[in-house]
């Protein structure tokens, strides 16, 4: 089943790729504190987008986390405006 831009208007994840996310989180928290707020491998030894793209694809919890991770972010962003 596929969702339409409708069907999620206030997702704010919708259309948005998983590279992307962790693009903007690398660079609003860094590899360090990700890896802090995370307690993942691929953001602790040798991090690289690629390795971590390949686990987050793979691991539907740690997807989880990263989305959620990133919804903070942006909660964050806009309250400090």
């Amino acid at each position: 089943m596929c969702c339409r831009v409708a069907d999620q208007p206030n997702n704010p994840l919708h259309g948005i790729t998983l590279e992307r996310i962790v693009t903007e989180l690398v660079e609003f928290f860094g590899w360090a504190d990700l890896a802090d707020r995370t307690r993942m491998n691929c953001f602790t030894t040798d991090p690289s987008m690629k390795s971590c793209l390949k686990f987050l694809r793979k691991t539907p919890w740690a997807r989880e986390k990263i989305e959620s991770l990133y919804l903070f972010m942006l909660r964050e962003k806009k309250r400090r405006g």
